[in-house]
């Protein structure tokens, strides 16, 4: 596999998509929409024992409408399924969607993860989720934020602050893959009290510290929240030309990316949920190789998502190798 860093190292060198997000810093929450000028094909696959999920039996390879306006990661819990309602109430606004005689029906799945006890303002009485999943679709830009941004922007996982990754890699031939992840996970990224990510064997160049894998590894019981409040949820996306089924198939496949990333993963109390994403008719006959190189992309993108993560004075810190990066 070639550099990812040759590019942007962003799922959205995956031409044609585009990615955007919107957070409220007193609400310590967000959302990040990911969509582009047509529908894309669009499949998914749930690992999670606790995941909540909009339109998500509608990616199934034997139902009806194949093609997706725009997906969703969200914070807020079920609460924050409302902001794939503001993404397709402005989709249906401009004209987009599924056709149904002479209306058009905006298909927008949608997965969250828990940060609704983060210590942010949740004492509302309209939910804000619809605005931010409108504001977020109208920031979608081919170059958006890590870290703490969008759904990232209240995460947390085990040990540091959760947040925001993305990364991309080119295979021979010039299909492109590349992953987006909010981190929000039971579990940890890194391993046991030291600064080295479980995902540093994939790292390309410094990405997300350039440390190395660490030189010793705990056997005892791994770093976990105290509370169950969790769930990491991404997308998966490439230019090569995929059926529904492949999607699925290649969604399943990229799960090998949260358990190579984060220990624990895909426990009870996760809903860690994956979207693939076929955008462009690149010829792709080798799709085990596809799905390893997924697989890999997502290992990297949770571990930028908690590198470029800031630290919260409430929260938990903050990663080390961030600030003590080579």
């Amino acid at each position: 596999m070639s550099d990812g860093s040759a590019l942007r190292n962003l799922i959205t060198d995956v031409p044609g998509l585009r990615v955007g997000n919107a957070h409220d810093a007193r609400l310590k929450s967000g959302t990040t929409v990911l969509t582009a000028d047509m529908p894309f094909t669009c499949g998914v696959h749930v690992m999670g024992g606790a995941p909540g999920s909009r339109e998500t039996d509608l990616l199934a390879p034997d139902k009806l409408v194949e093609g997706v306006d725009a997906l969703v990661l969200s914070g807020g819990s079920a609460l924050g399924l409302d902001a794939a309602s503001g993404v397709a109430n402005v989709l249906r606004a401009q004209g987009r969607g599924f056709a149904v005689g002479d209306q058009r029906v905006p298909i927008v799945p949608a997965a969250i993860l828990f940060d609704l006890g983060n210590g942010g303002d949740k004492d509302w009485l309209v939910n804000p989720y619809a605005q931010l999943g409108a504001d977020a679709l109208a920031a979608a830009n081919e170059k958006f934020t890590l870290g703490t941004a969008g759904a990232g922007f209240g995460a947390a996982t085990a040990t540091l602050k959760g947040g925001l990754g993305s990364a991309s890699t080119t295979l021979p031939g010039g299909v492109i893959v590349g992953a987006l992840v909010a981190v929000n996970a039971l579990g940890s990224a890194t391993v046991g009290d030291g600064p080295h990510f479980w995902a540093a064997p994939f790292e390309e160049g410094n990405e997300f510290g350039g440390l190395g894998p660490s030189p010793t590894y705990p056997r005892d019981r791994p770093a976990m929240k105290g509370e169950a409040r969790n769930t990491t949820i991404g997308i998966v996306a490439t230019n090569a030309k995929l059926t529904q089924a492949q999607c699925t198939r290649l969604a399943t496949a990229t799960h090998d990316g949260f358990a190579r990333a984060l220990v624990p993963s895909h426990t009870p109390f996760d809903g860690d949920l994956i979207f693939g994403v076929s955008h462009g008719n690149m010829s792709c006959d080798d799709l085990a190789n596809l799905g390893h190189a997924a697989a890999t992309c997502m290992a990297r993108a949770i571990a930028r998502g908690v590198f470029h993560a800031r630290s919260d004075p409430f929260e938990v810190p903050a990663c080390y190798a961030r600030t003590h990066a080579p």
